[in-house]
């Protein structure tokens, strides 16, 4: 399934780049606001709901809270052609679904973003503990990685972590575990 999620992935920055542009149906998906009781879409992304309920039963994360990172996920996920189980495994890994998380190096918030190394990205952000900012900033930055990299996940993620060791490998587990989790009937 992971490879599955990857090739789907891969596909999608491919079209993107051919494309050169989003659709307007998926700019408008996009900007339009998610409900709660949204199913998933043709992607066979999970629904709000889906990962709220994650969320919650993994992490404990409060329902209000995990609303949002859920929201964000998907909103991002949509906009950047990223698999929103991509998004949610690299929160896992960098943050365990903190939103408050600051690590040694100064990176803040779910996706760990460091202002250092993206001044320019950050800089009129003024809160990365909000979910809707940091997984957007964290979104782009690991498109942007995945773009200069041809799509290599390995390589973008090792990049997005800065050289971590066994990074990816972290991160593909997290994926495994989430797409079982969320796909189960």
């Amino acid at each position: 399934m992971l490879a599955a999620i990857v090739l789907s992935f891969a596909v999608a920055a491919q079209a993107a780049d051919a494309a050169g542009t989003q659709s307007d149906a998926a700019m408008q998906a996009a900007s339009a606001p998610i409900a709660a009781s949204d199913t998933p879409s043709d992607s066979g992304w999970p629904s709000l709901d889906d990962i709220t309920a994650l969320l919650r039963a993994q992490f404990r994360v409060a329902p209000a809270e995990s609303m949002k990172i859920a929201r964000a996920v998907l909103i991002e996920a949509d906009r950047h052609a990223i698999s929103p189980i991509l998004l949610l495994a690299v929160m896992a890994v960098e943050s365990s679904f903190d939103r408050h998380a600051v690590s040694v190096a100064g990176a803040r918030g779910l996706m760990q973003i460091l202002p250092a190394a993206h001044p320019q990205l950050i800089a009129s952000t003024t809160d990365l503990s909000d979910p809707a900012v940091n997984v957007r900033l964290g979104s782009a930055i690991l498109r942007g990685y995945l773009d200069e990299s041809g799509g290599d996940l390995d390589a973008a993620l090792l990049r997005y972590s800065g050289g971590g060791r066994g990074y990816a490998r972290r991160v593909a587990l997290r994926m495994q575990r989430f797409d079982a989790s969320l796909h189960r009937e």
